[in-house]
């Protein structure tokens, strides 16, 4: 009943339910721009159909978003009022920034994208979209630059123990932000680009041979066979950044316990912190040396230069390892999935069961990858600035095991409810096919008027 583990996991139930529907919205945003623009461009209704579809995948996980990033907010005040009270002069701003450049963007117009269709010119629509799509990564990037700004802290100083800012350019533009925000703006585009396979692949196994069917399931396959090359190249510079500013995170990842050159690249093995240790280890001979050094003589840090300061390391070592696995067969699948589409024009149907299995593996993968950053921190809550424990709030830790229960129970309902909801709306699509023609485009053509233009 410690309160400050108990926070922590609550902390932790709560961003790892939030970031799975943002992980959905700022990629899908772009995508639903796409259908729009391909439908203005070529007048083909199968585009729009694909946007109808699409759109209200859009629609419920923004909701759900909202929904628990309220919840998660409260907890700043509830579970951590020593964040604030030492650097919410920094997290406050960053995220006001948020809702005021972001959030309202979204709000305002998701009402003309799910209901403007036939009640706004064509143009409208399509820049109601656009606006949308831009507002939310606008929110990925307030929200990423204060992850950013916690992990590696510039452009501020300390007053009376109370962090005070000198420079928001530095601190927006800190170290790590570059990195960690096209990370994950590819981890969210790949998130959606197998979704919209795997639901299109599931659709296809039901029969549905359907023109907005194919469109959606190409666009998937493609796009997450371009982005997942690019994300290997991407997180590779994130990962030399990490060993710059953060040395003790990469030592975990990398189960290192020695500082030396011709370190191997650890598979697999059970870190055993007690002993120091690594027990039944698999490794590649100086690997994580030529990958993180770029020779196999390149030096390594360890982890027993920081003992007592480094996290814990066996959930980074396997956040991490899930996250590379996990991508590794996204890679894999997405590129004999294109073969495949740009050979024959079709799935081969042992293909699109994987598709339809690995809907969900960006989820896997980003909150693998979020586990491997945000626990990499430990025991820092704003690296050299605050730790975890001196943030916590003074809470009995059965009121906060009683809070934490309530979220997992709740949470749990609604994951249920969103799967169950995806499904039969891709099972209903699936039925309905593109065989009858649909009122809502065949009523709306392509240049459409509004009353009074």
């Amino acid at each position: 009943m410690d309160p400050l583990i108990l926070s922590r996991i609550q902390f932790a139930a709560n961003i790892s339910f939030h970031i799975l529907f943002p992980t959905i919205t700022i990629a899908l945003g772009w995508v639903l721009l796409f259908f729009k623009l391909r439908f203005d461009r070529t007048g083909d209704h199968a585009w729009m159909k694909a946007y109808f579809f699409w759109v209200k995948v859009f629609a419920l996980s923004f909701a759900l978003g909202v929904v628990s990033g309220v919840t998660m907010s409260f907890q700043f005040g509830t579970n951590w009022p020593g964040y604030m009270e030492t650097v919410g002069n920094i997290a406050g701003p960053l995220l006001a920034y948020e809702v005021l450049t972001a959030f309202f963007l979204e709000a305002v117009f998701l009402g003309i994208m799910l209901f403007g269709f036939r009640r706004v010119s064509n143009r409208v629509h399509t820049l109601a979209t656009f606006l949308v799509a831009f507002g939310t990564t606008m929110s990925a990037f307030w929200i990423l630059a204060l992850n950013s700004w916690m992990q590696t802290p510039a452009g501020f100083e300390m007053r009376d123990g109370v962090a005070h800012a000198t420079d928001w350019f530095a601190i927006v533009f800190n170290p790590s932000f570059p990195y960690r925000l096209i990370h994950m703006l590819i981890a969210s585009g790949l998130t959606v680009a197998f979704l919209i396979a795997g639901l299109s692949a599931l659709r296809y196994l039901r029969g549905d041979r359907s023109a907005s069917m194919h469109k959606a399931l190409k666009t998937g396959v493609y796009m997450g066979a371009i982005l997942i090359p690019v994300q290997i190249f991407v997180g590779d510079m994130h990962g030399l950044n990490t060993l710059e500013h953060q040395p003790q995170k990469v030592a975990a990842m990398e189960a290192n316990w020695e500082t030396r050159p011709n370190v191997p690249l650890v598979l697999f093995a059970l870190p055993d912190e007690e002993a120091r240790e690594n027990r039944f280890e698999i490794a590649i001979p100086n690997m994580a040396s030529v990958i993180l050094k770029h020779s196999p003589d390149g030096v390594v840090p360890g982890l027993n230069d920081y003992e007592g300061e480094h996290p814990p390391v066996a959930p980074v070592f396997w956040g991490f390892r899930i996250m590379v696995g996990t991508g590794m067969a996204m890679l894999a699948l997405s590129w004999a999935g294109a073969f495949y589409l740009y050979r024959r024009d079709a799935l081969p149907i042992p293909l699109a069961y994987g598709f339809a299995g690995m809907a969900f593996s960006g989820w896997l993968a980003t909150l693998a990858g979020w586990y491997t950053t945000e626990i990499g921190r430990q025991p820092w809550l704003v690296t050299g600035v605050l730790s975890t424990a001196d943030a916590v709030a003074p809470v009995p830790g059965a009121h906060v095991a009683l809070t934490l229960a309530i979220y997992v129970v709740l949470y749990l309902v609604l994951m249920v409810v969103y799967l169950g909801v995806l499904t039969h709306l891709a099972l209903k699509a699936g039925k309905e096919g593109d065989d009858e023609p649909d009122p809502a485009v065949e009523e709306a053509p392509l240049s459409q008027p509004v009353a009074g233009e």
